[in-house]
């Protein structure tokens, strides 16, 4: 199980976000054993209910709310 530390949302300036790609966001992950950054789809966490300070399950790159 993993805590969410931090949510990083990327910057794309006055440009936006490029046509064709999807809003991801770097999600920082830790656990007694360390730190972890994933990068996640921005929607994946509005839909989940995933926010800093929250436990997550996080196995082969998908990431569940405890």
């Amino acid at each position: 199980m993993y805590r969410v530390v931090e949510i990083i949302e990327p910057d794309f300036g006055c440009e936006g976000i490029p046509d064709g790609q999807e809003p991801r966001c770097e999600v920082v992950l830790e656990n007694e054993n360390g730190k972890v950054i994933v990068t996640v789809p921005d929607a994946e966490l509005y839909r989940k209910e995933i926010y800093e300070g929250v436990n997550v399950e996080y196995r082969n790159n998908i990431i569940q709310k405890v």
